[in-house]
């Protein structure tokens, strides 16, 4: 599987999850980095080649994903774990330990990405470097948007930002400084100077 196609797959389970008003924790990186990071809370009973886009994985992985524990997904796609227990931990003020995990996660192995689905507010953050980079709620978005918010997660793509009329000389190299929100019809970057927000129409056209 393409990295844009892994992503697309988990952001959408993670959608019906948070639809479910379940919480969830994916971390996806290369398997050899994540050795030893990690302890099955349950038995390992999977097929090594499971693979996301195999038809009606969706619900099978919704199901494992709302275990306790993380699923551990390569960047091809592949299931490695399930009911993971994470090892490294960076405590997020108001956050529970998903959070701490993902965060903890993506801060220790670089290149890596922690897709969650919050138990408290249902809402899906993206986590990469030990920050979250990008919030969003179940709604469905516009193919361009929703295409755009891919890119900006996997590629550090900033058409996202530019879309939304901010500089990338604010946001920064990394895409570790303000906060991508995207909600049910805007898309707003939180900075410390403040909110710039947009509506879907104006993103759209760019």
């Amino acid at each position: 599987m393409k990295k844009h196609e892994v992503y697309e797959g988990v952001i959408a389970v993670a959608k019906d999850i948070a639809k479910n008003k379940e919480g969830a924790l994916f971390f996806i990186t290369k398997p050899s980095k994540v050795k030893n990071l990690y302890n099955p809370l349950f038995p390992q009973i999977h097929n090594k080649k499971f693979q996301i886009n195999k038809k009606g994985v969706n619900k099978v992985l919704e199901k494992l994903a709302t275990l306790d524990g993380a699923v551990i997904l390569s960047e091809e796609g592949y299931l490695h774990a399930y009911g993971a227990k994470l090892s490294k931990s960076k405590p997020l003020h108001g956050h529970g330990t998903k959070h701490a995990a993902a965060s903890g996660m993506t801060y220790y192995i670089k290149d890596s990405t922690a897709i969650l689905v919050s138990e408290e507010d249902h809402l899906i953050r993206v986590f990469q470097n030990g920050k979250c980079i990008l919030e969003m709620d179940d709604k469905e978005k516009p193919k361009a948007v929703q295409d755009k918010i891919i890119s900006f997660i996997t590629d550090g793509d900033t058409a996202l930002l530019t879309a939304a009329g901010v500089s990338t000389a604010i946001f920064g190299t990394a895409a570790l400084g303000p906060l991508v929100i995207v909600g049910g019809t805007y898309l707003a970057i939180r900075t410390a100077s403040g909110v710039i927000k947009k509506s879907w129409d104006s993103v759209i056209k760019h």
